[in-house]
């Protein structure tokens, strides 16, 4: 059986791709990696829902809880404030770290459930995963998972997971509530 690891960005966005590769066979362990989320608080609420998510379904789960926050925040600055451009650095700081994993734990696969949201840049996520599959000699393992994007939220719904309302960092909060400024 072949082994993936699954960089998990949220509990919500796990399930479909975790059942999916599941039933392609695979042996897949999870990987919580994710200082971009904002605030804290936030942070935990979506880190205790994935364990949660774990439990429930005996998901083996490795939790990176390394939050260089000033490392973030500096990262993001340094870039533009353009969309395009920070999500590039967050979702390369995230998947280098899972790829990395991935090759010193000796997985044959890493994959991301970035993969899975329709909000996300998907072009740009198979192609830094490639990248970072190349650069730490590990198969990046592809696929469009935005297919099982309804029966994903029907089986969050149905776990109770916590389901947040932005993607993770200060600015996709801001984007998600601009439209309710006084």
């Amino acid at each position: 059986m072949k082994r993936i690891l699954l960089h998990i960005c949220c509990a919500g966005c796990a399930c479909y791709p975790y059942q999916k590769l599941k039933e392609e066979g695979f042996e897949v362990v999870g990987f919580w990696y994710n200082p971009n989320i904002q605030p804290y608080e936030e942070y935990r609420r979506r880190l205790m829902a994935t364990g949660y998510f774990a439990q429930a379904t005996s998901l083996k789960l490795i939790t990176d809880t390394d939050y260089p926050l000033k490392n973030f925040l500096k990262g993001i600055l340094a870039k533009e404030e353009a969309k395009e451009v920070r999500c590039s650095f967050c979702y390369e700081m995230r998947m280098e770290r899972a790829a990395r994993s991935a090759k010193e734990r000796g997985f044959d696969y890493f994959t991301t459930t970035l993969l899975y949201s329709k909000f996300q840049q998907h072009n740009l996520i198979k192609e830094l995963g490639e990248k970072l599959g190349e650069k730490y000699d590990v198969n990046f393992y592809y696929e469009d998972f935005r297919e099982g994007w309804k029966e994903g939220i029907t089986l969050s719904k149905k776990m109770g997971l916590y389901r947040q309302q932005y993607c993770g960092c200060i600015f996709s909060e801001k984007e998600r509530y601009s439209e309710y400024t006084l």
